[in-house]
């Protein structure tokens, strides 16, 4: 089923993440014609969750859920040609296949399941750190030997055609370990179209489908969930999952289906393209997606096209995703009344470092205040603030009952008002995200077809050196009278969580908007508006194509999401919170 030169192939996704809508698989397969079912599971959190559960039952590893939505839908996929791609199988690709061929016998159908591996590094560590790779954080650039931590997790990125090999090989079912998310849709892309490596422009092509990839990833991201300006979405129905049509040369249309909720326009798509990335090179394991050279036309009603996305050749090296075991940690968090907020807050610390033996007793002790308090309340809640206390330590003993037990005999000895959100807590387990990079030539990514035969799929054999992100040319912020009004007034935002970074991807609708937003939105600025980030590294770069600036926020998220202490711990809130700041607005691009 290759149509080289024929029409479009429809990639319709029916999931953003481990724990999305169990019904979009049923809703995107009757709700109109798709050629392809992706779904996208893995996060890097989910990697850490996934090895948890392989510890309770070494059978398990992968994305339960995806069973649930195949069984929803196998007997339709098959009766229509629709083919189904995901990364479903997490740390156990070869256990979810040999599930699915479990379930799809209960069901009485036949269908021909593949799946891709040889991403799990975790039997070779030794092996390769004995051969000189160090495993450098790729923020902080510490060795992996010096942190004198053992992970439990080791996957490294792989690309499409291990995918695409399955389905040439006729498979009905692809389900893979940790491939990049864009991946299920690359690969089914070159199937479709007959891609090879040897194509002169294969670079734009795997570029073009990539940020497709990208878009639809995150399920109604694209369709007018989590969207800044979400008084554009007219229709407040749960919004339809993402349709990606891509193009023999790669170009695509955003869309969905019909009579489903949602927004799909150059707002969206834009805000997708922005979310949790970092330069405007995107890096892959097939291509480098240079995002600053695409550009978005509507299409029609909910469609979006995407074309011009130049691509050059991949690097030699792969992004390998670590977790290991942080030790242990708790949270009890302390309700603060009245007046005197930050008097009271200081008294309840001082208490508490104190019955608990002192600070350096743990590995982490992080104390927060959080303001939500208003003078002259109107009612109670509105007149409270909360003391956010969270020790962390590699004694579960220390950090247990033991200390949110201390916590409250601050109930009848310390500041007026006393009483916490929550009783007496236990301690729970954490885990510490470390990503890093390693040379492609050490991975070799398989893929076991339909009839147990296993192919390994090479690299690209035409490599490039990291590209380098020029400094954008110092703007000026257009002369004028202003007003002082919230950025949000003119700007977008998407943000996200790349590890222990924070991404912000901000956005404006007109040329004149963007060049003040370009001049206005400095690193100097934005550490005024982020008092959180003034002390951090904070790497900013332009896409003009999309009216765009886009900021990563280096280490505000800690060792990321598992062990965050932040009370957004995946900076889903920044952008929104970026938006709420007050800015100086020129007058003259304000909407009447």
């Amino acid at each position: 089923m290759t149509t080289t030169g024929g029409r479009a192939v429809r990639i319709g996704n029916c999931s953003g993440f481990y724990g999305d809508r169990l019904q979009a698989a049923r809703e995107m397969v009757e709700g109109g014609p798709i050629d392809v079912l992706t779904g996208d599971y893995l996060a890097e959190l989910t990697m850490l969750i996934l090895w948890k559960a392989k510890q309770k039952d070494p059978a398990t590893g992968y994305a339960k859920t995806f069973l649930t939505q195949i069984e929803h839908v196998l007997g339709t996929c098959l009766d229509r040609g629709v083919r189904i791609v995901s990364n479903a199988g997490g740390l156990n690709p070869a256990g979810l296949a040999a599930e699915l061929g479990a379930l799809a016998e209960r069901l009485g159908l036949h269908p021909r399941i593949a799946y891709v591996d040889g991403d799990d590094l975790v039997p070779r560590l030794d092996e390769l750190q004995a051969a000189g790779h160090a495993f450098a954080h790729l923020d902080t650039g510490r060795k992996l030997a010096d942190a004198g931590v053992r992970p439990v997790s080791a996957n490294a990125y792989l690309g499409a055609w291990g995918i695409t090999e399955a389905l040439r090989a006729d498979a009905d079912l692809v389900v893979t370990g940790r491939v990049t998310d864009a991946s299920v849709v690359v690969g089914p892309a070159a199937w479709w179209h007959g891609w090879t490596r040897d194509d002169a422009d294969i670079h734009d092509k795997i570029a073009g489908a990539m940020a497709a990839g990208h878009v639809i990833e995150c399920g109604p991201q694209a369709t007018g969930g989590n969207y800044a300006f979400f008084e554009e979405v007219t229709d407040r129905r749960y919004p339809g999952f993402p349709i990606a049509e891509v193009e023999a040369d790669g170009s695509s249309v955003i869309t969905k289906h019909a009579d489903t909720g949602g927004l799909v326009s150059v707002g969206t798509v834009t805000a997708q393209l922005l979310y949790e990335i970092a330069e405007p090179a995107y890096l892959g394991p097939d291509a480098v997606a240079h995002f600053d050279t695409l550009e978005l036309v509507p299409a029609g009603e909910h469609r979006v096209r995407i074309r011009g996305v130049r691509g050059t050749a991949p690097t030699d090296r792969l992004k390998v995703a670590l977790n290991y075991e942080g030790g242990y940690r708790n949270t009890m968090t302390l309700v603060l009344t009245g007046t005197r907020i930050e008097e009271k807050a200081a008294w309840a610390e001082q208490q508490l470092v104190e019955l608990l033996g002192g600070r350096e007793r743990f590995a982490e002790f992080d104390v927060r205040l959080l303001r939500f308090d208003h003078p002259d309340a109107a009612t109670n809640a509105e007149a409270t603030a909360h003391l956010r206390v969270t020790v962390k330590d590699p004694d579960r003993r220390k950090v247990g009952r033991a200390f949110s037990n201390t916590t409250m005999e601050l109930a009848l000895g310390g500041y007026p008002g006393f009483h916490t959100t929550t009783p007496p807590s236990a301690e729970s387990a954490y885990g510490v995200y470390w990503p890093t990079l390693i040379p492609a030539s050490e991975v070799e990514h398989r893929v076991t077809l339909p009839d147990g035969t296993v192919r390994t799929i090479p690299h690209s054999p035409v490599t490039a050196v990291m590209p380098e992100v020029p400094e954008p040319a110092v703007a000026e912020v257009p002369a004028g009278p202003t007003r002082r009004l919230p950025l949000g007034t003119l700007v977008g935002a998407r943000s996200g969580d790349k590890g222990g970074n924070a991404n912000l991807g901000l956005w404006v609708r007109t040329d004149e908007e963007y060049a003040w937003l370009r001049g206005y939105l400095t690193v100097e600025r934005v550490r005024e508006l982020l008092p959180e980030a003034a002390e951090l590294d904070i790497r900013r770069y332009e896409l003009a194509n999309l009216r765009a600036v886009n900021l990563v926020v280096v280490g505000i998220l800690g060792a990321g999401v598992a062990s965050a202490t932040r009370p957004d711990p995946q900076a889903k809130g920044l952008g929104e919170y970026l938006r709420s700041r007050l800015a100086d607005v020129p007058e003259h691009l304000l909407r009447t």
